[in-house]
């Protein structure tokens, strides 16, 4: 019903601009397949885009200003060899609870640091899925949108780059749109994230190595910096180190781990990391406890992308939940609540985690002289939070 009603007003609001006289139309189709890149490949099939150079591109909950093109056409109208121009994300609902905090953290950081050391050196960096305008022919000649990975914004940023397209980032230029705020919300969105980026790596390694047109370099930072190092081994790193290894040294005395690798070294890239948000510092240790949960499910989707298994392809749509449908569900549920039923409560592999880690913190806490046990009952108790979803906003279905 909600999804039809903003069906609804869009339509409305393209007839009303329709009626003075303004050339706009509104297009729907009637099936899922391919999902995102299933729908952009049929809106470029209209014969109205025949008559167009360039293309924005906006999901649904994002909000452009009003000269949202004025500031990003003069970019591809004077500089052919610009393909894209990808404007930065503004959350227009970060302080609704700490987990959105968290989220404006990490993608603060992906923004200000990563997207813009990219554009600034000329180097490669990916298109968001959003808020970028692209040039037409620079996806015509990259080959169109294709939908064998659920990452078709990266899929396309890659082979558009290799064939020698340059990319724009408008760090001052911010569009506002939504954050999940439902942790059931921003795992789906996190495994798509995850998962994505390690299978298209898969199909397209052999690819980018036998390619003609770039140098060896621009391979080199492609194939290792964006993939292998940031979207494979940074979440399989984080798992298995903070998680799995370290606990288990205070098991086995003979086993050491030096202070500059279990302290020094993640406190500095930790720092690092935060000063995206500098209203967050003060939240830097929930942030480090929310990231390492995290990097459960992205390890788990790393590894079914990278094998090609299981949920490989699947496609949830993240849940927004905007502030009008929270009212209409809040006055709906807040008198009769509905029992929620334990599997969709409950997260089993957290709680598993979370066992294991706590088991680990006593035992160090009992028998053990590396006071590891302060930082395993810290993070094992963030991962008994998100194991029984206390997490996020709360909203009954």
């Amino acid at each position: 019903m909600y999804v039809w009603e903003q069906q609804s007003m869009v339509e409305m609001e393209c007839q009303r601009w329709a009626g003075k006289g303004i050339n706009i139309k509104y297009e729907i189709r009637g099936n899922r397949k391919g999902y995102k890149a299933g729908a952009l490949k049929e809106g470029m099939k209209h014969d109205y885009v025949q008559e167009c150079d360039y293309v924005a591109i906006f999901d649904a909950d994002f909000q452009p200003e009003p000269d949202y093109l004025w500031r990003t056409i003069p970019f591809l109208v004077h500089n052919p060899q610009i393909g894209l121009v990808q404007a930065r994300w503004k959350f227009v609902n970060a302080d609704e609870c700490l987990m959105t905090r968290m989220q404006e953290m990490s993608l603060d950081y992906h923004f200000t640091v990563e997207q813009e050391v990219g554009s600034s050196t000329y180097a490669f960096f990916g298109f968001n899925g959003t808020a970028g305008v692209w040039r037409i022919s620079a996806i015509n000649e990259a080959g169109g949108w294709k939908d064998r990975t659920t990452v078709e914004d990266m899929d396309l940023a890659v082979r558009a780059s290799l064939k020698g397209w340059k990319f724009v980032y408008l760090g001052d230029l911010k569009v506002k749109n939504e954050l999940p705020s439902t942790f059931k919300a921003y795992r789906y969105q996190q495994h798509r994230w995850s998962c994505g980026p390690a299978n298209l790596f898969k199909k397209m390694v052999i690819e980018i190595m036998r390619n003609q047109k770039v140098s060896m370099w621009k391979k080199v930072h492609v194939i290792y910096s964006f993939f292998f190092v940031r979207k494979i081994v940074a979440h399989i790193v984080t798992f298995v180190f903070y998680c799995v290894i370290l606990p288990a040294t205070v098991l086995v005395p003979e086993v050491q781990v030096p202070k500059w690798a279990s302290v020094y070294i993640p406190t500095t890239i930790t720092l690092l990391n935060a000063v995206g948000t500098p209203r967050s510092l003060h939240l830097v240790v929930f942030w480090i406890l929310f990231e390492n949960v995290m990097s459960l499910h992205r390890t788990k989707a790393t590894f079914i992308g990278l094998l090609e298994v299981g949920r490989v392809n699947e496609w949830v749509v993240t849940e927004k939940l905007g502030d009008a449908l929270k009212n209409k569900i809040g006055a709906k549920f807040s008198k009769k609540p509905r029992l929620t039923k334990i599997g969709e409560r409950f997260n089993m592999l957290e709680l598993i985690v979370g066992a294991y880690l706590f088991f680990c913190g006593c035992y160090d806490f009992s028998h053990g002289n590396t006071r590891y046990f302060i930082y395993l009952f810290f993070q094992s108790f963030a991962f008994f939070i998100a194991g029984i979803g206390y997490v996020g906003t709360f909203i009954p279905n």
